[in-house]
């Protein structure tokens, strides 16, 4: 079940985030480390209504932030679309131990189908540059990659910018 997260579930979720990080540390992907994500990141999140839990047996498995809301870092880049009236996905996660099960193809299902069904233009994120196995992931949706942004607190690498267009 995928369903709005509460706040005294954040917990739970950094669990899945830092579980999230040390698996792709392990595998040399330097996307997250101990400056992002945070507690505070998700509680906005959760003020704004944007972060949803996907829910197995009653256990939080996975979490992904669907946002109107247009970071600072993506004002720059040209989109293939105006920008105005879009969904922009961060924090996408599911636990490691549960990965490969299409949970993750559950999630972005559900963003997407949000976004189509509340009229929005497009679905737009970003992904780390060194994450291959990310990038072929929301390739394959149909997504396509733009251009690059920064994130100096998390690595030294870019992010791909992504956007589908409906």
């Amino acid at each position: 079940m995928i369903r709005r997260a509460k706040i005294s579930e954040i917990p739970d979720i950094l669990t899945i985030c830092k579980a999230c990080t040390t698996y792709m540390i392990a595998n040399k992907i330097y996307q997250w480390n101990e400056h992002y994500p945070t507690a505070e990141a998700f509680e906005k999140d959760i003020e704004r209504e944007e972060l949803y839990v996907l829910e197995v047996a009653q256990k939080i498995i996975g979490t992904i932030v669907i946002s109107t809301l247009m970071d600072n870092e993506y004002v720059p880049v040209q989109w293939l679309t105006a920008n105005s009236n879009h969904i922009y996905i961060h924090r996408l996660a599911i636990d490691p131990k549960q990965q490969g099960k299409g949970y993750a193809q559950q999630l972005m299902n559900y963003a997407e189908n949000y976004a189509k069904v509340s009229g929005f233009t497009s679905v737009r994120l970003d992904t780390f540059s060194q994450n291959k196995r990310n990038q072929q992931f929301y390739e394959k949706r149909g997504y396509q990659r733009l251009e690059d942004i920064f994130y100096p607190k998390q690595s030294e690498h870019p992010f791909h910018c992504y956007e589908l267009v409906f």
